[in-house]
């Protein structure tokens, strides 16, 4: 059984109200589930709220009650109250732009039911980011400093960049750590458990952030064992941000991986050495060409075709992203019946309206939007796809495969320059 502290076993009491006992209840079956000894502290958490479509299950128009049912995972009602004061919460993505719905063909019915959620989680005390990247943001937990967050790249980023710690808890055990302000101290809340487990000699190209991409869906195939805490070594370019986001993204898609280490980059492992802790490493892989290759096949149909969308931002464009697509798109005209999307998060597109790159992104006929991406969306996102779609994120393409596949619709992946093209001549051309 968990051992809690004085304060832990007052709101476990109903001390705090019945909303955080609630929610600490179902920390404390979690711990226990787990076999964890005690709770850790949680000072960040990013959740998932809005209006997502899975919600409709409860087939009710009142939040409190959908929050109990799906969040609180309760068929009594609890009233939504405070979230803790320890932890900074704010939102991951939604199912539409802050501010529009129709570049997305989503229904005004959910935009404003999206934006009445969100107002009541933030009354509440959760802050609207719309973010998939809350690290472009100021959202920056420290070495050592536990969180918890409901998008899985950035269980990566914290853990492998910053050596902050996190578990990947799932949406609604993030909600309730974030309200209780507590998780189980377990797996990667424990130093002692985050040492490198599989040595990967890189060997394939890793120049661009592209290749990181790929790079990221190709380990995440390889790493067959479910707890691996891969470590890179071998021939790479090191990486920077705009890279090991991609890397990120794509690594989560393909596995399981909580925690990634990079020699020479990330926080635990200045060397090989310091990464294994000591330990003897599970197996020791080889990323060569032929897998990267291999990747690449899988999330980039054959040929060529009419596009009707083009999705930039999976993960979340930084403004220097922002900057780079709109030179591309300064002077030129997205065709005719082609939805160019670049998708960021709320900080980086005010940035982008003060810079001007904003403007030029819309004089182009493209979209800066916020806060979702299609993915996310409901799926009438896709409705207007009847040939081809394209994106340069291999987690967005990886995932809309099946569905466009089964229409007949080819699904393209490439570099940003490689996409835009593809939106301004309205086809995909190899």
């Amino acid at each position: 059984m968990v051992k809690l502290t004085e304060y832990e076993q007052k709101m476990l009491d109903g001390e705090m109200g019945p909303f955080k006992q609630r929610a600490i209840q179902k920390i404390v079956d979690y711990a226990n589930a787990l076999g964890a000894e005690q709770l850790c502290v949680v000072s960040k958490a990013t959740v998932y709220f809005g209006y997502h479509p899975y919600l409709d299950a409860v087939k009710s128009e009142d939040y409190d009650e959908i929050f109990s049912k799906m969040v609180l995972c309760s068929d009594k009602i609890y009233r939504l109250d405070q979230f803790s004061h320890e932890c900074f919460a704010q939102t991951c993505v939604g199912p539409c732009d802050h501010f529009c719905h129709e570049p997305l063909n989503i229904s005004k019915e959910v935009f404003d039911k999206n934006r009445k959620f969100l107002d009541l989680t933030r009354a509440a005390g959760v802050s609207i980011a719309g973010s998939c990247t809350p690290y472009l943001s100021g959202w920056i937990p420290l070495r050592g400093e536990h969180f918890v967050s409901t998008e899985s790249s950035n269980i990566l980023f914290g853990n492998s960049v910053y050596g902050a710690r996190a578990n990947a808890d799932g949406l609604e055990a993030s909600a309730w750590s974030a309200i209780c302000g507590r998780t189980p101290l377990w797996g990667n809340h424990i130093l002692a458990n985050r040492y490198a487990t599989h040595v990967i000699d890189v060997q394939c190209k890793s120049e661009s952030p592209l290749d990181w991409d790929i790079l990221g869906h190709a380990l995440g195939r390889l790493l067959t064992d479910g707890n691996a805490r891969p470590v890179l070594t071998g021939n790479f370019h090191r990486p920077d941000i705009h890279r090991l986001k991609k890397f990120f993204s794509s690594l989560a898609t393909t596995s399981g991986c909580e925690i990634c280490h990079i020699v020479g980059c990330t926080a635990e492992a200045p060397t090989l050495e310091a990464a294994l802790a000591g330990h003897e490493p599970a197996a020791h892989i080889t990323l060569t060409q032929e897998e990267y290759e291999r990747s690449l096949v899988e999330v980039c149909d054959e040929g060529s075709a009419d596009v009707q969308m083009v999705v930039l931002g999976c993960p979340h464009y930084t403004l220097e992203e922002i900057r780079d697509a709109a030179r591309m798109l300064k002077g030129k005209k997205v065709a005719k019946g082609v939805s160019l999307q670049i998708w960021t998060d709320l900080t980086m597109q005010h940035l982008a309206e003060v810079n001007g790159y904003a403007e030029t992104i819309r004089e182009a006929g493209a979209h800066l939007l916020n806060s979702s991406c299609p993915l996310v969306a409901a799926r009438t996102a896709y409705d207007k796809v009847t040939s081809g779609f394209a994106a340069d994120g291999a987690k967005q393409s990886h995932y809309v495969r099946s569905d466009l596949n089964s229409k007949n619709c080819k699904v393209f992946y490439g570099s940003t320059a490689k996409c835009v093209e593809a939106a301004i001549k309205g086809r995909w051309e190899v």
